[in-house]
C-alpha cells in the first residue's frame, strides 16, 4: 500500500521550474539560466538555505558531469578520429566509390540516404552533412535527382533516423536512461530507439521519396551547372540566430575545408593531394576504419544475443571510444614523423574535446535541474543531503496526481512524444531529453509500460523534431545551405512523412515493448 505523499513547496517551485523551461524552448530562448534559476530556488525551498542553494547550483552541474562525462569523451575520441583521418584524405577515399552507384535520380536518393545513415551513426551528422555534400550530392544532382530530394535524403537518415537513436556514440540514450532513473539502462533505450528511428526513418524515406519522385530528371551535367549557378539563400542568415545551440555553425565549422567536388577529376584531384608515400596508408584506413566499427557493431550485436564478451553499463560506450582512439593515434602515426605524431595526437584530443563541449556543454546545467527531481541518488549530492533524506519530486508530484493521469498506454506514449517535440521547438535535439526521460521514469509505472519504452519515444520526439527535421532553425540550416535549397521548403517537404513515421513508431513502441 503506497503512502500519501506530501507535496511541499518545493515540488510546486519544481512544477514551476519545468513549466518556465517549456515555454522557454517554444519561445526558441536557451534554457541555461532558467535551469540554474529553477535549481537554485528549488534548492531553496526544500533546504531554506540560501548557501545550499548556490552550492546547488554547482552541484547540479557537477553532478550532471559526473553521469554524462562518458559521452563527452566519446564524442572527443571519435571527432579526434575524424580529423585525423581528413589529414589523410581518407574520409572522402570512404564515401568516393559510391559515386559510381549513382546511375539515376532514384539511386541515388537512397545512396545518399544510407550512406549519411551509416556516417551519421558512428560520426554524428555535424561532419556527415558537409562530407556526404561535397562528394557524393554534387552527383546525385548530375544524376537527376533535385537538391530538394538530396536534402531530404540526407536530413531524413541524419539528423532524424541516425540521430535520434544515436546508437554507437550513446549521448541521447545515455542522456534519457540516467534522467529516467538508475534502474533504465542505456543499453535497452538505445536497442529501443534504435528500433523506433528505423520504422520512423524507413517510413518518412519512403514517402519523402514518393514526394519528390515527379521531379526526378534523366541524368544530365546540365542539372549541376543549374545547382551550381544557385545560392543557398538569404534567409539562412537570419533563421541561424533563432535556433539555441548553434549546430549550424558546428556542421558549417567541420564543413569549412571542404571543397565541393562536382566532377570525378575533382575527386581524383583532391585525393591526390594526399603525399605519395601517405596515399597507401589514405586507401588503408578508408578500408580498416568502417570494417573496425561494423566489428564493434557485431561486438555489441553478439553480446545481446549472449554469445562472446558480455558488455556492461556504460562497456559499449568505452569499447566505441577506445577503438576511435587507437585508429586516431595509428592515422597520426603514418602521417607524421615521430615527435610531431605526439603532438597531432594530442592536439586532435584536444579539438575534440573543444568540439564535444560546444556541442553538449549547454546540456549540463539543464540536465543539472532535471536530476535534481529525479530519484534521490542524483538528488542528494545536488543538495548536499545523505540519499535516503534526499526527495524524488517528480515521482512524488506524478504520484500524487495519479488519479488525473489517464490509465491507457497509447495515450501516454503520445504524452511523451508530444512533450518532446515540444522541448525540440528550441531547435535542440538534445536539451529536451533529461525532461522525457525524467517524465517517463514517473509515468511509466503508472500505465505498466517500461520505463526505457517510454523514454525512447520522448526521445524520438526531441530528436527528430530539433535535431533537424521538423524546425527551421535547427541544424537543418546546414543542409539546406549545402543543398542551396530554402530551409523552409526541406521543412513543409519533410513534416508529413515524419509526423506518420513518429506516430507509427509510437503505437509500435507500446504494442511491441509493453
Amino acid at each position: 500500500m503506497q503512502h500519501q505523499v506530501a507535496i511541499v513547496a518545493a515540488h510546486w517551485v519544481y512544477l514551476a521550474g519545468v513549466a518556465v523551461i517549456v515555454l522557454t524552448m517554444i519561445w526558441r530562448a536557451n534554457v541555461v539560466v532558467p535551469s540554474v534559476l529553477a535549481t537554485f530556488f528549488v534548492a531553496l525551498a526544500w533546504s531554506g538555505s540560501p548557501v545550499s542553494a548556490l552550492a546547488s547550483i554547482f552541484n547540479a552541474s557537477f553532478t550532471a558531469a559526473k553521469e554524462l562525462f562518458n559521452i563527452f569523451l566519446v564524442i572527443a575520441l571519435m571527432t579526434a578520429l575524424l580529423n585525423a583521418l581528413k589529414v589523410l584524405r581518407s574520409d572522402v577515399r570512404m564515401v568516393e566509390p559510391f559515386r559510381a552507384v549513382m546511375k539515376n535520380g532514384h539511386t541515388a536518393f537512397f545512396v545518399l540516404a544510407g550512406i549519411t545513415y551509416v556516417i551519421s551513426l558512428f560520426f554524428w551528422p555535424t561532419p556527415a552533412v558537409p562530407l556526404v555534400s561535397a562528394v557524393l550530392l554534387p552527383a546525385a544532382i548530375a544524376a537527376g535527382l533535385p537538391p530538394l530530394g538530396g536534402a531530404l535524403a540526407i536530413a531524413i537518415a541524419g539528423q532524424g533516423m541516425a540521430l535520434s537513436s544515436d546508437y554507437v556514440i550513446g549521448v541521447a540514450p545515455g542522456i534519457s536512461a540516467k534522467a529516467a532513473g538508475v534502474a533504465v539502462s542505456a543499453a535497452t533505450v538505445a536497442d529501443r530507439a534504435l528500433a523506433l528511428s528505423l520504422i520512423t526513418g524507413l517510413i518518412a524515406l519512403v514517402l519523402g521519396y514518393f514526394a519528390i519522385r515527379r521531379f526526378i530528371s534523366p541524368p544530365d551535367n546540365r542539372l549541376l551547372e543549374r545547382w551550381q549557378a544557385q545560392s543557398a539563400g538569404s534567409e539562412l542568415g537570419k533563421i541561424e540566430e533563432e535556433g539555441t545551440f548553434d549546430k549550424a555553425d558546428l556542421a558549417r565549422a567541420t564543413g569549412n575545408d571542404q571543397q565541393i567536388l562536382t566532377s570525378d577529376a575533382q575527386v581524383t584531384a583532391e585525393l591526390s593531394e594526399v603525399d605519395v608515400k601517405r596515399r597507401g596508408w589514405s586507401k588503408f584506413f578508408a578500408i580498416v576504419t568502417p570494417i573496425a566499427f561494423l566489428c564493434v557493431i557485431a561486438v555489441m550485436v553478439m553480446s545481446k544475443l549472449g554469445i562472446g564478451h558480455e558488455l556492461k553499463g556504460g562497456d559499449a560506450a568505452a569499447l566505441v571510444g577506445g577503438v576511435a582512439a587507437v585508429l586516431m593515434i595509428c592515422a597520426c602515426f603514418v602521417t607524421d614523423n615521430l615527435r610531431k605524431f605526439l603532438d597531432s595526437s594530442a592536439d586532435h584530443v584536444t579539438d575534440g574535446f573543444v568540439f564535444a563541449f560546444k556541442a553538449m556543454g549547454s546540456v549540463l546545467p539543464i540536465a543539472g535541474f532535471f536530476f535534481l527531481g529525479a530519484e534521490p541518488s542524483l538528488s542528494a549530492p545536488i543538495l548536499g543531503v545523505p540519499a535516503n533524506a534526499a526527495p524524488n519530486l517528480l515521482f512524488e508530484l506524478i504520484q500524487a496526481a495519479q488519479g488525473a493521469i489517464p490509465n491507457n498506454q497509447f495515450l501516454v506514449a503520445f504524452g511523451i512524444l508530444i512533450a518532446g517535440m515540444i522541448t525540440g521547438i528550441d531547435g535542440s535535439g538534445f536539451a529536451g531529453l533529461p525532461l522525457t526521460g525524467s517524465l517517463s521514469g514517473a509515468l511509466a509505472p503508472t500505465v505498466g509500460l517500461d520505463p526505457a519504452t517510454l523514454a525512447a519515444v520522448g526521445q524520438m520526439g526531441a530528436v527528430w523534431t530539433g535535431g533537424g527535421t521538423l524546425v527551421a532553425w535547427s541544424s537543418l540550416i546546414a543542409v539546406a545551405g549545402f543543398a542551396r535549397v530554402p530551409v523552409f521548403q526541406i521543412v513543409q517537404t519533410v513534416m508529413i512523412p515524419v509526423l506518420v513515421g513518429l506516430a507509427v513508431s509510437t503505437v509500435s513502441a507500446v504494442l511491441i515493448f509493453h
